[in-house]
């Protein structure tokens, strides 16, 4: 692989889970003051799909940031977006299902490949 399909793969692992950041920080930040409120579409309770969500949103994209563990760290994450958009947003316009799609493909995309060189992981 050439140097600029690397880059491309930093890009992608870069923005995709930087912007994932933006939704996952303020669920944390509830958590940690004492909101454990969330939706439940699975009936496990809300206080554990929100931290499951966490983990999703917050936990695999740093570690997809920084190139560890990738491809298994975007899986999660692409299926937490596959439920926003089925599940979640499943009788809502296409519009709605929208940003849940493009973020899901992205990481199916980053699950696939992996991260490329410039990754702690190298591959």
């Amino acid at each position: 692989m050439t140097s600029t399909h690397h880059f491309g793969l930093l890009i992608l692992r870069i923005s995709f889970s930087g912007l994932m950041l933006v939704h996952g920080i303020p669920k944390l930040w509830d958590v940690l003051q004492g909101d454990f409120g969330f939706g439940d579409p699975f009936g496990i309770g809300e206080p554990l799909t929100k931290i499951l969500a966490i983990i999703t949103e917050v936990i695999c994209p740093l570690l997809i940031i920084i190139g560890y563990k990738t491809r298994l760290a975007a899986i999660p994450t692409f299926i937490t977006m596959a439920v926003a958009a089925f599940v979640i947003h499943g009788d809502d316009p296409f519009g709605s299902k929208e940003k849940a799609l493009l973020y899901g493909f992205a990481f199916l995309v980053i699950a696939l490949v992996g991260a490329g060189k410039f990754s702690v992981d190298k591959k």
